[in-house]
Formats: structure tokens, C-alpha cells, sequence
């Protein structure tokens, strides 16, 4: 069994490692609440982009476009994929991470020519330590996306698909479901079904006039849509940061009850011991006063012989 002092000293590790899982618990609390915040700020806009190109395709029939399929239905022949996977830049966050990198892991078993783009340094390290080659590694931070930071790499994506290296564009990120779970989730960006938009639960006004535009509807909707890539891929980048804090409250979370239940558990140990210590202590100092009890009883016997 431990002794007092060693049981001393891991309850008071076990208290420092806990000061650190609330502290991070808290950031991680409060950096959700920020992006949360920053989304809220830009999901309306995007919104009302998603109500215009459902407008455009129910103004004008037929109207084609190099990032959506064919109105045919017809599908776009095989070919290089891009995929954009999005992880953290450290670990600590339960099972974030990992889920993400097996749906990369999924994508390239059934599509072996596949081009990777990596946001994190958790992802960048992964592939790296599994020669898996990376296209493009964007090195800023994964912490506090930034809509110029989408921006960035919707150019890129948007320039490979329009010159025809890559047939269909992917993303990897984890979605932020209600603020209540996340999941990691595979959704191709690019090209888009028309269905997406036609069935999407958005709200217009009914057109009661023929829409002018200029100088084509093609040109229209091909604008429209690099600002909608432009904000899926933002959404992404937060619902990935949301997801991430959201994973490591749970996990600091999870460590601080274990943490309660090592303690509780040191304690009843450390009593233990303490009250095995002062038996001990008790029965040493009984059993000593007895000693002399006897030596002076064995004294007073040799004086009256």
C-alpha cells in the first residue's frame, strides 16, 4: 500500500490536472460562443443568395451552368476529385479528429484519384505520417475561420474545377448539428444538383414579372454561385470550430468527473492509511506502556526479594 506522503502528492497532481481541463473547458466554451456568434452574423445573407438562385430556376428553364449538372439529368463523366477535409490543430477534443479523418479515409478507398486539400495541423500531420500526398495545405490556423480565409480557398477550388483538373469537389468537416451533436459528414460541393436548390425550405415571394438580366442569366447565376461556395465553405470552417470546442467541453468535461472520482476514491485511500498510521501509533505506544509497566512491577518485585 502507498504510504501517506506518495498518496499526498497524487491527489495534489490530480487537483493541478484538473485546474487545466476546467480552464481549457471554459475557453473552449467561450471561443464556441464567438463563432457561434460570427455565424449567426453571415448565415442571413447567404440565405437570401440560396433564395435568389432558386429564383433564377424557376424564372428561367433550361438554364445550364458549369456548376451545377446538366438539366438533362445526364451525369459528369468520371474523373480527379478534390476534397477538402477540415480537422483541428491539436488533439485533445475526444473523437473529433479521428471521425474526420476516416471519412477521408472512406473517400480515398473508393476513389483512389483523389486530390486532398488539409485545413488543421492534426489532418496536415496525419497525411503526412501516412505518405497520403496533399495537394494544398493551408497553413493558417483552423482556429477563428475568417470569411477572407474561405475566400481563399473557394479561389483555388473554384480555379481547378472551372480548368477541368478536377471533375467534382468534396468536403469533409464536421457538422454542428443544433448545438447538440456533431457529426463528420462527406458533401460534395461541387457541381451542384438543381434539386439542392429547387426543394430547399426557402421561402420567396411568387414571380409575377419576367426578370431582366445582364448580361446573361448564365453570367448571373455563375456569379451568385462563387459567392455561395464562397459561404458553404465558411459555414464549414465553423460549424468544424463550433464542433471542435463543442467535442472538447465533452471530452475536459468527461476528465473532470473522472478526475472527482479519482480524488474521492485517493481520499477514502488516504484515510485508510492515515487511520491504519494511527492504530499503528497507538497500539506502539500501548504496547510500550506496558513494557515499562511490567519492568517496574518485575523491579519492585527483585527489591522486596
Amino acid at each position: 500500500m502507498s504510504s501517506i506522503k506518495e498518496i499526498k502528492s497524487r491527489i495534489s497532481s490530480v487537483k493541478d490536472t484538473q485546474k487545466i481541463t476546467n480552464a481549457m473547458y471554459l475557453i473552449a466554451s467561450t471561443k464556441m460562443r464567438k463563432a457561434k456568434r460570427e455565424l449567426d452574423k453571415t448565415r442571413p445573407y447567404f440565405t437570401l443568395l440560396q433564395r435568389e438562385i432558386k429564383r433564377i430556376f424557376r424564372t428561367v428553364e433550361d438554364v445550364e451552368s458549369r456548376y451545377f449538372y446538366p438539366a438533362d439529368g445526364s451525369h459528369i463523366r468520371e474523373g480527379t476529385y478534390g476534397c477538402l477535409v477540415i480537422t483541428a490543430d491539436k488533439g485533445l477534443a475526444g473523437a473529433y479528429n479521428s471521425n474526420v479523418i476516416k471519412e477521408a479515409e472512406k473517400l480515398r478507398a473508393e476513389h483512389a484519384d483523389t486530390k486532398f486539400f488539409v485545413v488543421g495541423e492534426y489532418g496536415r500531420q496525419y497525411f503526412l505520417q501516412h505518405n497520403i500526398p496533399i495537394e494544398r495545405s493551408f497553413l493558417y490556423t483552423a482556429q477563428n475561420p475568417t470569411m477572407s480565409r474561405a475566400r481563399e480557398i473557394s479561389s483555388l477550388l473554384l480555379e481547378m474545377f472551372e480548368c477541368g483538373e478536377v471533375k467534382k469537389i468534396y468536403i469533409i468537416y464536421t457538422d454542428w448539428k443544433n448545438g447538440l451533436s456533431e457529426e463528420a459528414i462527406t458533401t460534395r460541393l461541387l457541381p451542384f444538383h438543381r434539386a439542392q436548390f429547387m426543394t430547399a425550405p426557402v421561402t420567396e415571394k411568387a414571380v409575377t414579372s419576367a426578370f431582366e438580366f445582364y448580361p446573361s442569366v448564365e453570367t448571373v447565376l455563375d456569379n451568385v454561385m462563387q459567392s455561395y461556395v464562397s459561404g458553404f465553405i465558411y459555414s464549414a470552417l465553423v460549424d468544424s470550430f463550433c464542433s471542435e470546442q463543442n467535442a472538447r467541453m465533452t471530452a475536459m468535461n468527461a476528465a473532470n468527473q473522472n478526475a472527482e472520482a479519482i480524488l474521492a476514491e485517493l481520499s477514502a485511500q488516504y484515510n485508510q492509511v492515515r487511520q491504519a498510521a494511527i492504530t499503528q501509533e497507538i497500539t506502539e505506544v500501548s504496547a510500550g506502556a506496558m513494557a515499562q509497566k511490567r519492568k517496574r512491577r518485575k523491579a519492585v518485585a527483585i527489591q522486596w526479594q
